[in-house]
């Protein structure tokens, strides 16, 4: 009887420990590439709304300018509301550290996406 048990044993196929590990390991790899890729989308897309809102701020000041409400880039980003959908003009951004930034002036926008850390 105990011969049997053994040669069903070694008759019998499976994967080896070092199979199992190299195929957890690939799969620890592809995982790692995975995240990595969806992280840069984030920052892709953190840094195209940025641009958006900064190009919407300076749509609406010069909306403004064109209706002589506004004379410099001086103006308060908040006062610009009436040229916005909803009625309120965005006042923070998140810039391309992450970090949220307050917009207050036209200028402050407009500077945002000429230094080096905002939207560019």
């Amino acid at each position: 009887m105990r011969n049997a048990v053994n040669r069903a044993r070694k008759s019998e196929s499976g994967f080896t420990l070092i199979e199992l590990l190299i195929v957890i390991v690939i799969l620890g790899v592809l995982a790692a590439i995975v995240v990595f890729s969806v992280s840069n989308i984030t920052n892709k897309g953190d840094k195209a709304a940025c641009q958006s809102t900064v190009a919407e701020i300076d749509t609406a000041y010069e909306a403004a300018v064109a209706q002589g409400t506004a004379t410099s880039t001086a103006v308060n980003v908040s006062t610009l509301g009436a040229y916005f959908h909803a009625g309120v003009a965005p006042t923070t951004v998140t810039n391309t550290a992450g970090t949220t930034v307050t917009l207050t002036t036209v200028a402050a926008a407009d500077a945002l996406v000429a230094s080096g850390g905002g939207c560019a």
